[in-house]
């Protein structure tokens, strides 16, 4: 284990590993509350130029965890998770470099007031303090996170999965020895050099030393984590995300709008996976909506009335609406009016993105109202559910919970705040 991980100085189980990084992580939080947004700001470019001139060794890492997940038989989906090409490798560097010119939200006063007694009371964002990410598949999360919690003055604990093992550890070993050079704090960024799963189950205990777990994956991990978390939870759970085509939509909108939601890149959580449709112009736009699906080999699985519109849908069952296939799968399911839209996302989905298509304000006010996900859409794709293209930088998660935080979480949502109350000697009667 490299010093930029801890300095072990004897051989330790699971536990003790640990339990060292978070008491380090305490630490180190501290020292990180005492840094400047200018400071963080210098780090951050740091880090950044780190990632471009260790780029070579990143992909080469990159190579080894995708021959072994190859080797593994990992699905497409996961594979294009897990690749780190220049594209994806210039993004991180350009999220690094969208972070350092982002306001720090820290010290930022969020509401003010004078009490009668002469009391000064400023209510401020803070630090969370601790902040452990458990995720899967995709390094860049290495990179989204530690920027995201650094400049937010919170340590950051993090536990990738086996499969990109080899990438985590480029990726951190850059953006640690990058920071240093400009004072980044020892231990404010680790990562857990272990794949074993012992270590998951300690991260989810360490209330002395953590204060919040964001765990990023599929389903099972994001359970697996609920169950054994005794430290705060914020969830990135599935994304069944929705398009309703509404009865007065513009067709060429609508055939625009659902073809990028589905095909543009299925495997990730805010691709459409069910595509409802109003019964009054289903004749008109399920005809061609299949042959755009078709060319793009898209599976399509409906109801009766989408299996007779395009004969080569198979039947959905009832297990299906529940699916996030996040591969190029599709639900379809025809309704008889806007209501029906509403009931079955709200029934069947998970709280992510769901979009409609319409022309009518009516229904556009009624579904914004009564749709109860985290990001509601009106005539765009739901693939814009992502903290980037919100403006806010690189994101930590895309948040289905409603406490603390919901939908894409950015600097703000990487604090909490404090109450700082200032007076003239008052003292209560």
């Amino acid at each position: 284990i490299t010093s930029f991980f801890y300095n072990w100085r004897m051989p330790m189980n699971t536990q003790e590993q640990m339990q060292q990084i978070g008491q380090a992580a305490k630490q180190a939080s501290r020292h990180l509350a005492r840094l400047s947004s200018r400071k963080k700001n210098s780090i951050l470019e740091a880090m950044a130029d780190a990632l471009e001139a260790n780029r070579s060794a990143i992909q080469e890492a990159n190579a080894k965890d995708l021959a072994a997940g190859k080797e593994a038989g990992l699905a497409a989906a996961m594979l294009d998770r897990l690749e780190l090409n220049d594209a994806r490798i210039d993004g991180m560097i350009k999220g690094l470099h969208d972070v350092a010119v982002l306001n720090d939200p820290v010290g930022e006063e969020i509401t003010a007031w004078n009490r009668p007694n002469g009391l000064h009371i400023r209510k401020v964002r803070a630090p969370i303090g601790v902040i452990g990410i458990i995720f899967e598949s995709r390094p860049n999360v290495t990179c989204d996170a530690a920027a995201l919690c650094f400049k937010t003055s919170n340590a950051v604990i993090l536990r990738g999965g086996k499969e990109a093992i080899h990438s985590n550890l480029a990726i951190a070993k850059a953006l640690q020895e990058g920071g240093e050079e400009k004072g980044l704090p020892a231990h404010a960024i680790q990562l857990v050099p272990t794949t074993d799963r012992e270590a998951v189950r300690e991260l989810c205990r360490m209330t002395d030393s953590l204060d919040l777990i964001i765990p990023r994956g599929g389903e099972s991990l994001i359970n697996a984590v609920i169950e054994m978390a005794l430290v705060p939870v914020i969830k990135h759970y599935k994304g069944i995300c929705h398009t309703y085509i509404d009865a007065s939509a513009d067709l060429e909108m609508a055939w625009a709008i659902a073809e990028n939601a589905k095909c543009q890149r299925p495997g990730v959580c805010n691709a459409m996976e069910t595509l409802l449709v109003h019964k009054e112009i289903a004749a008109d736009f399920l005809p061609k909506m299949g042959a755009l699906f078709h060319a793009q080999n898209v599976k399509l699985l409906g109801d009766s009335t989408c299996c007779q519109q395009i004969p080569s849908a198979q039947p959905a069952s009832e297990e299906d609406w529940y699916k996030e296939y996040l591969d190029l799968t599709l639900s379809i399911r025809v309704v008889d009016h806007i209501e029906s839209a509403i009931e079955h996302i709200n029934h069947y989905g998970s709280g992510h993105s769901d979009a409609i298509v319409t022309q009518d304000d009516t229904s556009e006010k009624q579904f914004l109202a009564e749709v109860d996900s985290s990001s509601v859409y009106v005539n765009a794709s739901t693939r814009f559910t992502d903290g980037a293209e919100f403006g806010m930088g690189a994101e930590i998660g895309i948040s289905t919970d409603k406490l603390h935080a919901r939908g894409p979480m950015g600097l703000e949502e990487l604090t909490t705040y404090k109450f700082v109350i200032e007076g003239t000697g008052q003292i209560r009667e």
